[in-house]
């Protein structure tokens, strides 16, 4: 006999899972969803806020994104190989998202850009604090509050372990573990999978990615997110598709000092490997995907950025060319203390030397080649870039010590993928066929991007969850109506 009994069983109460909650109970589902941490909200309390197209805060911008350009950006980009019919069924969507979330109380400070070359798709969620990390907790709230307010019955400190289907293959209930130990069923007639990816699971990327955590690939590791709903739904015959890192890469260690020291090291100055060649036109690396891809490429998945103290000067004295909505103060003025405060930390990503001989033994790049390059890069600072064809403005010559350097490793926000799913959000087996009452929404079926996330439509990680979540929560209710 089931412990509890419902229509819709929702595993985990991240941004997914909530927006599937609360969609499900508008559309007048019986719903109890399963937390394992005491509190809802997962990786999207860091976050800020999701992507829309053609929101009421893009016209008003004067911006020009609607879902016909977007959608074929977002093909082009991974050149077809992932599902355009679930990309557009999010897209249209995703204005509709916004005002669906502005009814119960969301507030949004507009459409913004990440970075200069990407579009303003990126909704970010207002605060009381002004911009910045966290803002979507508030979102997280609101949701948390909309649906206790419908009825939604939140199970917290409660893992979902197992997905039961009866003898037809239909899902019939889900198995779960109290904070206290104990086994508890529940019997319903769907389930909604969105436990938020494997990030947190060392052995489980690198057994899907070939990276290791901590030695060649450093992402977000969510406390939790460890693989449960990728696990649950592989053991309930839904294909197994890759799992992929969403890669954004990572400044070894300096994130913990002041902003000043990444903001500078961000900046499109030169980039090197461990070879001392180097590897890119550097105005890209304000993508950092593309430029965690780079790294993933590199001799010990490393690069360097490298500038002198001119060039460090100049960014003091007049702003950093380049900001992003993470790093959003140009002003680096403070860099000199924050060099100070790395060594008194035993800091090891930053690297400083009197010499660039010096700055080649500390961090192990070719010396030779790191010379030759330099000499090199300073004559196209006078010409033109004949190697990488970086823009003019880019480029300033390396002359004068202290010489500076960062170390650029390959990281990411977690996992995406494992699940398959359709243009609605139900989990397939590997004939492509659904299982029957299964249905998946978040990191744990994002299987999008292929190989590199579309940074250039910021939000997009978000927003594929409050999309996906909300597209589970509809098409369940449909199921169980269609079954009834």
């Amino acid at each position: 006999m089931a412990d509890f009994e419902t229509q819709v069983v929702v595993i985990a109460g991240g941004p997914a899972g909530l927006c599937a909650a609360v969609q499900a109970a508008e559309d007048g589902a019986e719903v109890i969803l399963l937390e394992k941490n005491a509190a809802v909200g997962g990786a999207a309390n860091m976050g800020m806020g999701p992507l829309g197209i053609g929101t009421k805060y893009q016209k008003r911008q004067m911006y020009d994104i609607t879902v016909e350009k977007a959608l074929k950006m977002f093909m082009e980009y991974t050149h077809y190989n992932v599902d355009g019919r679930l990309i557009k069924r999010y897209f249209e969507q995703s204005a509709e998202t916004i005002e669906w979330l502005e009814d119960m109380g969301v507030e949004f400070e507009g459409a913004y850009k990440y970075f200069t070359k990407s579009e303003p798709t990126w909704h970010i969620v207002k605060t009381d604090q002004g911009i910045g990390p966290r803002a979507a907790s508030f979102m997280n709230k609101a949701l948390y509050a909309r649906g206790q307010e419908l009825g939604v019955k939140f199970l917290l400190e409660t893992a979902g372990k197992k997905i039961l289907k009866d003898e037809d293959g239909k899902v019939c209930g889900v198995v779960a573990e109290d904070k206290e130990g104990k086994e508890i069923t529940i019997a319903c007639k769907a389930a909604i999978i969105a436990t938020g990816g494997a990030g947190a699971n060392p052995e489980l990327i690198q057994k899907e990615t070939g990276y290791k955590f901590g030695e060649d690939m450093f992402n977000f590791a969510i406390p939790g997110n460890v693989g449960d709903g990728i696990r649950m739904a592989w053991e309930a015959g839904v294909d197994h598709v890759p799992v992929r890192i969403e890669q954004a890469a990572n400044f070894e260690g300096i994130d913990e000092l002041p902003q000043s020291i990444p903001n500078v090291l961000m900046q499109p100055n030169l980039l090197v490997d461990l070879h001392g060649k180097r590897v890119m036109d550097e105005e890209e690396m304000q993508n950092t995907t593309f430029l965690s891809n780079a790294a993933s490429h590199a001799k010990h998945r490393k690069l360097f950025s490298i500038v002198d103290s001119s060039i460090v000067k100049y960014y003091m004295r007049n702003g950093v060319d380049e900001i992003s909505m993470v790093r959003t103060n140009p002003d680096v003025s403070d860099f000199t203390e924050g060099v100070r405060m790395a060594a008194e930390t035993g800091n090891k990503g930053l690297f400083v030397a009197d010499s660039l001989e010096e700055l080649a033994e500390k961090t192990g790049i070719d010396q030779e080649n790191l010379l030759e390059t330099i000499e090199e890069y300073n004559d196209y600072c006078d010409s033109t870039d004949e190697e990488f064809f970086k823009r003019k403005k880019y480029l300033r010559p390396l002359v004068k010590a202290p010489y500076y350097a960062a170390a650029i490793r390959p990281g990411g926000y977690g996992t995406v993928g494992g699940i398959r799913i359709n243009e609605n959000c139900e989990a397939c087996d590997s004939e492509f066929e659904p299982i029957p009452g299964l249905y998946a929404a978040g990191a744990d079926a994002c299987n999008i991007y292929d190989d590199s996330y579309m940074f250039l439509l910021p939000g997009n990680s978000m927003g594929f969850a409050v999309n996906t979540g909300r597209i589970a929560g509809m098409q369940a209710v449909e199921y169980i109506d269609d079954e009834d």
